[in-house]
C-alpha cells in the first residue's frame, strides 16, 4: 500500500514526480537490494563455467565481470529512467544482468578460460545491437509469442539452470570427485539460506519478503563465516577505484554465440514488453504506450551492447522490481534513478566485487536454487493462461521433450558441428523454435 506521506495519490502515479529526498533515497536503495543478488549471479556462473571462477588460481576475470554487472546495470537503468532521445521508456524500470542467456553462454565458454571471453563479449555486443533494432518493430512480432511459447521458454530457462544450483550448494565444480563435494559442511550453509528465504517469503511482508533471497544469503554467509569457509584475502588487494576497459579480452567472432544472443534477444525483448506493461498497470493503472514499449526495447539493446564492449553480460528489465513498484505504489522514475547511481558507484569500486567474491559458492548455491526454481515457477504461472486443448498440449509436449532431452543428453548431437551443438543443447532455442513454428502452422481447431 502506498505511503501518502510521500505524496498525493496522483503524484505517486506520476513517473515524473520526485518524492522528498529523505524518502526517495531509501526507496531507490531498496530497488537495488531487491535485485542485487540476481544481478551479479550470472557473472559468477559464467566465469565458473569458463574456469576462471571459484576454485581457479586467478579470480580477476570474475571480479571484473561482477564489477561490470553492477556498473552497466546502473547505466542501462539510467537509459530507461532518464532516456536519450527515443531510447528509454522514461519509467521506473530497473535493468540487470539476464538469467535467460546463461544456458547459451555456459556451453559457449565451458573450460576455455579467458580465451572464451573474447567471443562471448563480442556476441553480447552484436546481440545487443540486434536487440536495439527489435525496437523498430517489436509490436509486430508479439503475436508470434503467446503465453504458450513464452511460458515454455521461461520454464526451460529455470530447468536449464537448476543443476547449477545443486552443484553450487554441494561445493561447486572444483570439488566434484573429492570427498568434500556434497558433504554436510557444504550443504548446511546452503540449507540455511533456503530455510531463511522461505521463512521470510511466507511469514513477512513488505521489503523483507521482496529481498528474502538477499537476507537468506547474508544469514548463510554468517553461518559459513563461523564455519571458517569465508576468505577475505582478496578484499585487501582490490583497488578502491577502477574504470572499465573496452574489449579487455579481445574481439572475436563466434558464430554460435552471435546466433544464440540474437535469438535470445527476441525473448528478452518480449520480457521487457511484459515488464513495461506490468509497471504501468501496477503503478499507474493504465496500459503502456507504444512509445514507452519501443523506448524500453531500445534501452534494453543499447545497454546490452555497451555492456558487451566493456566485459559485461546481457541486460534486461528485472521483473522483481515490477512487483516492488506495485507494492510501494511509488511510480517515480527518479527514485529508480537514485538506485541506478548507487549501482554505478558500486561498479566503479572493485572492493565491492571482491567482497561479493568472498561469498562461499555453497552459500550462493542456496540462493540460486531458490532463484532458478522461481524462474521455472514463473514459467508455469505463465502457462496457466494457456487454454489446454489437444493442439496446445501437442505443441508443448513436442517442444519440451525435444529441447529438454537434448539438454540432458548432449552426446546425441556429437556428429553435428560445434555451433549447432551449442545452440541445440542449450534447450532454450530448440524449445522456442519448435513452439513458435508449431504455433504458427498448426490450425487453431483440432478435432478432439
Amino acid at each position: 500500500m502506498a505511503d501518502i506521506s510521500i505524496g498525493t495519490p496522483e503524484q505517486l502515479r506520476d513517473p515524473d514526480y520526485m518524492p522528498p529526498l529523505a524518502q526517495a533515497v531509501p526507496l531507490g536503495i531498496q530497488h537495488v537490494l531487491a535485485m542485487f543478488v540476481s544481478n551479479v549471479t550470472p557473472a559468477i556462473i559464467v566465469a565458473g563455467a569458463a574456469g576462471v571462477g571459484f576454485g581457479s588460481d586467478d579470480l580477476t576475470p570474475m571480479l571484473y565481470m561482477i564489477q561490470m554487472s553492477m556498473l552497466f546495470a546502473g547505466i542501462a537503468t539510467l537509459f530507461q529512467t532518464i532516456g536519450i532521445g527515443p531510447v528509454g521508456a522514461r519509467l521506473p524500470i530497473v535493468q540487470g544482468t539476464s538469467f535467460a542467456f546463461i544456458p547459451i553462454m555456459i556451453p559457449a565458454v565451458a573450460g576455455l578460460g579467458t580465451a572464451g571471453l573474447a567471443g562471448l563479449m563480442t556476441g553480447v555486443f552484436i546481440g545487443g545491437l540486434f536487440h536495439f533494432c527489435l525496437g523498430f518493430f517489436i509490436g509486430r512480432i508479439r503475436y508470434a509469442l503467446p503465453p504458450l511459447v513464452t511460458g515454455l521458454i521461461v520454464l526451460m530457462i529455470g530447468l536449464a539452470l537448476v543443476r547449477v544450483g545443486i552443484q553450487y550448494a554441494a561445493g561447486g565444480v572444483p570439488l566434484i570427485g573429492k570427498p568434500e563435494y556434497g558433504s554436510l559442511a557444504m550443504w548446511f550453509p546452503a540449507l540455511v539460506v533456503i530455510v531463511v528465504t522461505l521463512a521470510l517469503k511466507f511469514f513477512t511482508r513488505g521489503f523483507m519478503a521482496v529481498a528474502a533471497v538477499l537476507v537468506g544469503i547474508i544469514v548463510g554467509y554468517i553461518v559459513a563465516l563461523a564455519m571458517g569457509q569465508v576468505n577475505f584475502a582478496r578484499v585487501g588487494a582490490a583497488s578502491v577505484f577502477a574504470l572499465p576497459q573496452p574489449f579487455l579480452w579481445g574481439f572475436q567472432f563466434n558464430t554460435a554465440i552471435i546466433i544464440g544472443m540474437c535469438l535470445m534477444a527476441v525473448v528478452s525483448a518480449i520480457e521487457t514488453v511484459g515488464d513495461t506493461s506490468g509497471i504501468t498497470k501496477g503503478g499507474a493503472g493504465r496500459e503502456a504506450t507504444d512509445t514507452e514499449i519501443q523506448g524500453a526495447t531500445f534501452a534494453d539493446g543499447l545497454g546490452t551492447a555497451i555492456a558487451g564492449v566493456f566485459g559485461g553480460l546481457p541486460n534486461t528489465s528485472f521483473s522483481q522490481n515490477v512487483g516492488l513498484i506495485a507494492m510501494t505504489g511509488v511510480m517515480s522514475r527518479h527514485v529508480v534513478t537514485i538506485g541506478a547511481f548507487f549501482l554505478i558507484f558500486c561498479g566503479l569500486v572493485p572492493k565491492v566485487g571482491a567482497l561479493i567474491q568472498t561469498i562461499p559458492i555453497n552459500v550462493l548455491g542456496g540462493g540460486v536454487i531458490v532463484m532458478f526454481g522461481m524462474v521455472a515457477a514463473a514459467g508455469v504461472n505463465m502457462l496457466s493462461d494457456v487454454k489446454w486443448n489437444r493442439r496446445n498440449m501437442v505443441i508443448f509436449a513436442i517442444a519440451l521433450s525435444v529441447s529438454f532431452g537434448l539438454q540432458l543428453e548432449p552426446g546425441a548431437l556429437q556428429h553435428l558441428g560445434k555451433t549447432a551443438q551449442i545452440l541445440l543443447t542449450s534447450g532454450l532455442l530448440p524449445a522456442a523454435a519448435i513452439a513458435i513454428v508449431l504455433n504458427l502452422v498448426l490450425p487453431e481447431e483440432i478435432d478432439e
